[in-house]
């Protein structure tokens, strides 16, 4: 037999809380009616009477539950609704919204890119529990059959293993396949590259040489990526109260990206802190040659702008215009990435402390810069086998 209780809540409106008991451990199930304004208790009581019998017939029906019991069922619905998401929906939903605090525009642009155009047409309306180390492997063989670089077929790899993992870590799926998927390796008759990802310090210099005969602007930007190896957003990116005339210090604060679904936009430096790092006297003799061109012209904050406008360099220009400084200077696929690594290769070569070059370069973990030096060239190599030859003859006379 339910029992009936008046009430008020806080805001003073009136309510009956019905309790039917459960019959097992003292628990009791309760809803609430509310009075309607204007009714007889007279109306009031035949009503409750009836509420109380429905919700009673509710109770011992087995359609009633408790909140705590609604909750736990709908986190039970909601975990289940998550287990049968396909690749794809998971993808969408969970997968690269998370990825909007850790990683940037340019590398969530890349993700989705490979979603799109790799996993999803292959693995995309799979539900994520079904989705075997089988299929995985097969998309990846697939991909790596169809003659595409290694380094498409490792992002393929790593994007999968991340997506997986946030799903196992999350209690999305039980498993996790790329437990039981090897990471692919080149394959044995992938042709290497063969152009150094480096310069010696000697084609560095004949690249200076060339440059006298360009405009003023781009002797300044391929001046400070050499200087400095900065990347080449940054270098679109810096304004002219980032340079320190005095010091040859700049001050890096911004990073200039571009991705075709958002244009042009102004980010973080890559590792999202500040650095400065430090320019040479050519180089600030340089700018102030540019700041006073640019000035005689238009007024801009920023130190290379495009052309007849205040705007800032587009960040894909400085790429395009040593493509084509490269076939007049003989210099093979000259690239904004390869001065930064030319940077690091002849700094470290020629006695720069590992850290420093690192701050300089702004990498957050001096492992990647060890391998961009790992690139070296023929000259460091064979420095380190003569170092290697005079230390042991040394210990031999020692004997």
């Amino acid at each position: 037999m339910p029992s009936t209780r008046k009430k008020f809540n806080k805001a003073g409106q009136a309510f009956y809380e019905i309790r039917v008991s459960r019959g097992r451990d003292k628990s009791y199930l309760t809803r609430r009616w509310y009075v309607p304004e204007g009714w007889s208790q007279k109306a009031i009581d035949r009503e409750l009477a009836s509420v109380a019998a429905e919700f009673e017939r509710q109770c011992n029906a087995g359609e009633a539950i408790s909140r705590a019991e609604k909750r736990e069922k709908a986190a039970q619905e909601a975990a289940e609704a998550a287990r049968i998401l396909t690749l794809k929906q998971y993808g969408e939903r969970v997968f690269m919204p998370s990825k909007t605090v850790t990683i940037s525009e340019n590398g969530r642009y890349s993700y989705q890119g490979y979603l799109d155009n790799r996993i999803y047409p292959v693995l995309g309306d799979i539900k994520m529990p079904e989705i075997t180390p089988a299929q995985i492997t097969a998309l990846l063989l697939d991909i790596q059959a169809e003659g595409k670089a290694h380094s498409t077929v490792i992002k393929v790899y790593t994007i999968l293993n991340s997506l997986f993992k946030m799903a196992y870590m999350g209690d999305m799926i039980d498993r996790n396949p790329m437990d039981k998927v090897e990471r692919p390796k080149p394959r044995k008759n992938e042709i290497k590259e063969t152009i150094p990802a480096a310069y010696t310090a000697e084609e560095a210099g004949k690249l200076l040489e060339v440059l006298n005969a360009e405009p003023l602007k781009w002797q300044a930007f391929v001046h400070i990526l050499i200087d400095t190896g900065i990347r080449r957003g940054e270098c679109c990116a810096l304004k002219w109260d980032s340079i320190d005339f005095k010091t040859g210090e700049l001050t890096i604060r911004g990073n200039l990206c571009y991705t075709p679904a958002k244009g042009v936009y102004l980010d973080t430096p890559k590792s999202s802190r500040g650095r400065v790092v430090y320019i040479g006297e050519e180089t600030i003799s340089l700018l102030r040659k540019l700041r006073a061109e640019q000035a005689s012209k238009a007024v801009s904050a920023y130190v290379f702008t495009q052309e007849k406008l205040h705007e800032p360099m587009h960040p894909q220009s400085p790429t395009r215009y040593l493509k084509k400084l490269s076939d007049r200077c003989g210099l093979p696929d000259l690239h904004p990435h390869k001065l930064r690594h030319t940077f690091a290769s002849v700094a470290i070569t020629n006695g720069a402390d590992i850290a420093s070059v690192s701050e300089a370069l702004g990498h957050a973990d001096k492992s990647t810069t060890l391998r961009m030096y790992t690139h070296a060239n023929a000259e460091s190599v064979s420095r380190a086998a003569q170092i290697m030859r005079e230390a042991v003859k040394k210990a031999v006379n020692k004997g």
